[in-house]
């Protein structure tokens, strides 16, 4: 074998080192993608038929080939030559192609991007949502998942045809591509549905990107004028508040997803609920103490509180849910919802400075659908791990 430190190492062809750069690529995809991608390799450089299975073992039998020749002859042995070799003993090989660069970027493209809309496939979401989460891990970084789909996308799809839903589905990638950082990356996951990853983002930062993904996609179809009303629903899940895994976060996030479906866009969002006190709106002047001790830490009721005194008292636990309010009309920051009541509801936040004494807020909730609420500082406490607990009463 020639010395690393050779002065005079062997010259690569243009074809040889775009072979070697490749050997390295495919060694970052996973299996599926890999088999994808040498499928189509395979067919361009030698105008041969073969499955994933089987162009995943000729490559790799390409790579042994290529070690037993280096060894045997003491000098490198181009990639080039080795898949010959294996390609010809397996009676595959009848038209070699010289392949350029460009050629091989564009099967890269192809393998890992949806042909439509020019985002990034399912199976390279899977393959690269782990990597950042793995890295998310390492380095201790908060990253925020958000899924999208398109409401009644459906319908559009029978009233207006293919061709005007595909329209609409690049347009939805094209509005998510515009407003990404340059460390985002966005996906076609399905049908209708789309994906961000957003490494090193917080819940005020990814809620505040959706809504206004949101608004710029009304905006871009509006001028198409349909009479289906389509929107672009979202729902967010964050490493680590809502999980470490990944099959968790995705879960999360569709969670949300629906509740905003099902929420924002039903005729009445009153829905009959079973387990979950309903916040009741009330103007400030009906107010009455009951409503406003709703939001208040509950009082010592073990001896002293008649029956009906510790029912007007109780409210629906949710410590243990990933229930969250987004705070402010252009959902400046969200905060951690701890209980709900009749009159009110309890929140946890490391930013109690941020709070006026009256603000609005979109309440997600575990059953309920998303609840838009007027909400009004009753008192501010000690919460857990170092937060706040702010106390609230519902008014108009």
């Amino acid at each position: 074998m020639p010395n690393p430190g050779d002065p005079n190492p062997p010259r690569w062809s243009g074809e040889e080192s775009f072979l070697e750069l490749l050997t390295d690529t495919l060694a970052n995809l996973d299996g599926p993608a890999r088999g994808q991608f040498l499928q189509r390799f395979f067919r361009s450089i030698a105008q041969v038929d073969l499955s994933e299975a089987q162009s995943l073992d000729f490559w790799e039998q390409a790579l042994v080939r290529k070690r037993e020749l280096s060894e045997s002859l003491g000098k490198r042995v181009a990639l080039q030559a080795a898949l010959v070799d294996v390609l010809t003993s397996a009676n595959l090989l009848r038209m070699p192609i010289v392949m350029e660069y460009e050629e091989l970027r564009k099967l890269q493209i192809n393998a890992a991007t949806d042909p439509l809309t020019g985002l990034y496939n399912r199976r390279f979401f899977d393959d690269y949502f782990e990597k950042e989460l793995n890295r998310s891990i390492r380095y201790s970084h908060r990253m925020a998942l958000v899924v999208f789909d398109l409401h009644r996308f459906k319908e559009v799809n029978d009233r207006y045809g293919h061709p005007q839903g595909d329209l609409l589905l690049r347009m939805a990638a094209a509005t998510l591509r515009k407003s990404m950082r340059t460390s985002d990356y966005a996906f076609r996951i399905g049908g209708d549905e789309f994906a961000l990853l957003l490494p090193q983002s917080d819940p005020e930062q990814a809620a505040a990107l959706s809504r206004r993904l949101r608004t710029a996609y009304a905006a871009s179809i509006e001028p198409l004028k349909m009479e289906v009303p389509l929107a672009l629903d979202y729902g967010l899940a964050i490493y680590p508040d809502d999980g470490d895994l990944q099959e968790v976060l995705i879960r999360v996030a569709d969670e949300r997803l629906y509740q905003l479906k099902n929420g924002s866009h039903s005729p009445s969002p009153a829905r009959a609920t079973v387990g979950v006190a309903r916040p009741v709106i009330m103007k400030e002047k009906e107010q009455t103490p009951v409503a406003k001790a709703a939001a208040e830490p509950p009082p010592d009721t073990s001896s002293t509180s008649s029956g009906a005194d510790r029912r007007r008292w109780e409210r629906v636990s949710l410590e243990n849910t990933h229930a969250y309010a987004l705070i402010g009309e252009g959902v400046e920051f969200t905060a951690k919802v701890i209980d709900l009541g009749y009159g009110g509801v309890a929140l946890e936040t490391s930013r109690p400075e941020a709070f006026d004494e009256a603000f609005n807020a979109v309440l997600h909730v575990p059953i309920l659908p998303p609840v838009r609420v007027n909400l009004r500082r009753v008192y501010q406490g000690q919460g857990t791990a170092g937060a706040t607990r702010i106390g609230c009463s519902f008014v108009t």
